[in-house]
């Protein structure tokens, strides 16, 4: 079993790297399983056209639909949750982003990467306002 995530960045102009990988399987006392996993649904039909001409046909198609707002809510939860003391977000900037993310993408990614950056903000702006305030007893 071989599982290949993020196959559409393996895209070259000749595609060579692909269709090899696709052919593995095929070929004669071959056990081999190939899982590919690609964000574009289209990357057989619009990259590796060859594939259908073959007499064992294009590969099978699984399609995931994206996240939903609650979903997406869900595993911002269950993430940040792991965070020990004080919550890192409110429970608004949570749906907030998991509602703008759905609307997009449905991309639980881009929904964490969206968090994190926050997080970085406003670790930056207390850095800051720290290194700017006199101690305690200064003048």
């Amino acid at each position: 079993l071989l599982v290949l995530d993020e196959l559409d960045q393996l895209e070259s102009k000749g595609q060579d790297v692909l269709y090899t990988l696709f052919e593995w399987p095929r070929l004669p006392g071959s056990r081999l399983v190939l899982v590919g996993l690609a964000n574009a649904l289209d990357l057989t039909d619009r990259s590796l056209a060859r594939l259908r001409a073959h007499p064992a046909g294009s590969p099978r198609l699984l399609h995931f639909p994206p996240y939903t707002r609650d979903q997406l809510t869900a595993i911002l939860q269950e993430r940040l949750g792991q965070v020990t003391g004080d919550p890192v977000l409110d429970a608004a900037a949570l749906q907030f982003c998991a509602r703008k993310v759905s609307a997009v993408s449905g991309d639980a990614r881009k929904a964490l990467d969206i968090c994190r950056r926050a997080v970085e903000v406003v670790e930056l702006e207390v850095r800051s306002q720290t290194l700017l305030k006199p101690l305690p007893g200064g003048e």
